[in-house]
């Protein structure tokens, strides 16, 4: 019997039984009272995941959007702003810049790394005279899983910089790795439905700061269907100013919940422990990681380079077609040179103990010479490791 494939990416993730239970319901009205009752709940619900106070605008958009509409609200054709850059998806804030008309500067690291406190304040002291609007961040880079240090790298903007907007992409750390808005003093979060959240792509979210707000106001041409003050009059009676992903919206109610349930602390351990095993496993049959430093690993994807002389699309075929498991290849110029294993959103250890262990099996067929169960051994000591730490 054909099974689904199990998903391995960073995203679309696997969806919980509850929440495919809810979106296979009858369609409701998107004006209707029982649909505000439901955003009555998402709304706080949302401020809790990003940690802040002030309104979470919710889009019916992928993550790109969120990312557009935080800088098409807050800059205007004459602003500059720096983008630290580290793959695919930082890329990403200097494409819509432009288009924008907003002048960019980039500060880039090979992909694989991440931007360093000291590397940031190094530039923004050799530019202490200029002005930037925005310092743009990616804290999970997608593309390559590098998780960035948003913290400490905020507190490094506000020394010479100090009224810089901090703008963040946090669409695959969110719902993974730890995120405090208000505490790290960013100024806007992005996020989006189908990565932590458990959900299928359509929604994206987007918090910002009294900063961000003040900035909004300055805005010359903040646009039609993402402007922050359509959002912000709507949401505050409960509803859109546009027709929303009702389905979706009514899995983001039960996902939210999900995630409460488990709690911010229990998220976040548990990617970690997974990203660990898979770390670990992976080390243990002889692959080299493509983020060496564990302090820069993101918790919600793994990289690593194929071994000698096998492609990277046999991997990954074999996987497919063996295992129904898909994982990912990498990106633009990492395409075919890095395999990505998704750890991220509604996974456990099973999934990352199955995945290995069929990892290992694809290998020795391709030739490989691989320990044999020495991943899955690795990545069972991981576990019993954290789970004594936390008896």
């Amino acid at each position: 019997m054909k099974k689904a494939d199990l998903l391995m990416i960073p995203g679309p993730t696997p969806l919980p039984e509850a929440v495919r239970e809810v979106l296979s319901r009858p369609a409701i009205g998107h004006r209707s009272a029982e649909f505000k009752e439901v955003l009555k709940r998402v709304f706080p619900n949302l401020r809790w995941i990003f940690q802040c106070k002030n309104q979470v605008f919710l889009y019916t958009a992928s993550g790109t959007g969120a990312m557009e509409a935080a800088l098409s609200n807050t800059h205007n054709a004459e602003d500059r702003i720096l983008v630290l850059v580290n793959g695919v998806f930082s890329q990403r804030w200097v494409e819509i810049a432009k288009t924008l008309g907003i002048t960019v500067e980039s500060l880039d690291v090979p992909p694989g790394e991440a931007h360093t406190p000291g590397m940031l304040r190094e530039y923004l002291q050799a530019n202490v005279g200029t002005r930037y609007k925005s310092v743009m961040m990616t804290h999970s880079e997608t593309s390559t899983g590098v998780l960035s240090p948003i913290h400490e790298l905020t507190a490094v903007c506000r020394e010479t910089h100090p009224e810089t907007l901090v703008i963040a992409d946090t669409i695959t750390s969110l719902g993974a790795a730890h995120f405090d808005l208000e505490s790290w003093d960013v100024d806007i979060a992005v996020s989006g439905s189908q990565k932590g959240f458990m959900l299928p792509p359509g929604l994206s979210f987007l918090a910002l700061s009294d900063r961000a707000w003040q900035a909004h106001q300055q805005c010359q041409n903040p646009g039609y269907y993402f402007n922050f003050t359509r959002y912000q009059k709507a949401q505050a009676d409960n509803t859109t100013p546009y027709t929303p992903a009702t389905p979706q919206i009514l899995g983001l109610d039960v996902a939210l919940q999900l995630m409460m349930d488990e709690g911010l602390e229990g998220i976040v351990k548990r990617h970690t422990q997974l990203r660990d095993m898979t770390r670990a496993g992976l080390k243990a049959m002889g692959l080299e990681l493509f983020v060496p430093q564990d302090q820069y690993a993101s918790p919600s994807v793994t990289s690593f380079m194929p071994p000698e002389g096998v492609s990277v699309d046999a991997v990954r075929a074999a996987l497919k077609k063996r295992f129904g498991i898909v994982i990912a290849d990498g990106q633009k110029e990492l395409k075919g040179k890095i395999m990505r294993i998704g750890h991220l959103g509604n996974v456990s250890a099973r999934e990352v103990l199955t995945t290995l262990s069929a990892l290992e099996a694809v290998l020795v067929d391709l030739h490989v010479n691989v320990p044999a169960g020495a991943g899955v051994a690795a990545a069972i000591q991981v576990q019993q490791e954290a789970l004594a730490a936390h008896a």
